[in-house]
């Protein structure tokens, strides 16, 4: 698997908001993975970039988070989560910065790579305005990486539906005591 970017970066933990200095790797399927040390030995955090980024913001953009000391706003990088939280980094450069959001945008928006195990490198194949990819002959193996807000629909009227029949019953239990009486 291909490393598109590695550095080190200021995370910001979810749970007592302090920052923390991580060794990162940003690989070309997507994982954006968080290391103690540059020796990646030991795994602190990982995000599937494909499946759960949302957007990404950085400086000035990064409204309501404060960068850690010795560190200007212009280096923050704001990474929106699908599932409503949110990743707080920030490089040590405005211009880091910048190369980090632009390779973050780049690895959520082209999700079809080809894999080609006779040289073991991966090919990028940009999607035309018909979401359609045209593969020459010979292309051995396709990876292609499924929508996720697909069958998001399906489980919010599942969850309607439960919600609806809970509520019936527990409306037939309340009148209950005084059929009772």
């Amino acid at each position: 698997m291909a490393l598109l970017r590695s550095g080190w970066l200021w995370r910001q933990t979810s749970v007592l908001k302090r920052w923390k200095l991580n060794w990162c790797d940003l690989w070309v399927d997507g994982s954006l993975r968080f290391y103690k040390t540059d020796t990646r030995r030991e795994l602190e955090h990982r995000v599937s970039l494909k499946t759960m980024c949302l957007d990404v913001r950085s400086g000035l953009e990064c409204g309501g988070v404060c960068p850690p000391e010795s560190n200007p706003r212009e280096n923050l990088l704001l990474v929106q989560l699908s599932d409503g939280s949110t990743l707080n980094l920030c490089a040590n450069s405005e211009d880091e910065s910048i190369a980090w959001k632009l390779t973050l945008l780049e690895t959520r928006r082209n999700p079809v790579f080809t894999y080609d195990p006779y040289d073991d490198s991966y090919q990028i194949l940009p999607l035309n305005s018909y979401q359609t990819i045209y593969l020459s002959p010979g292309t051995h193996q396709v990876v292609v990486q499924r929508d996720p807000f697909d069958g998001v629909a399906d489980s919010l009227a599942m969850g309607i539906l439960a919600g609806l029949a809970a509520g019936a019953a527990m409306r037939s239990f309340l009148w209950m005591p005084f059929f009772l009486c």
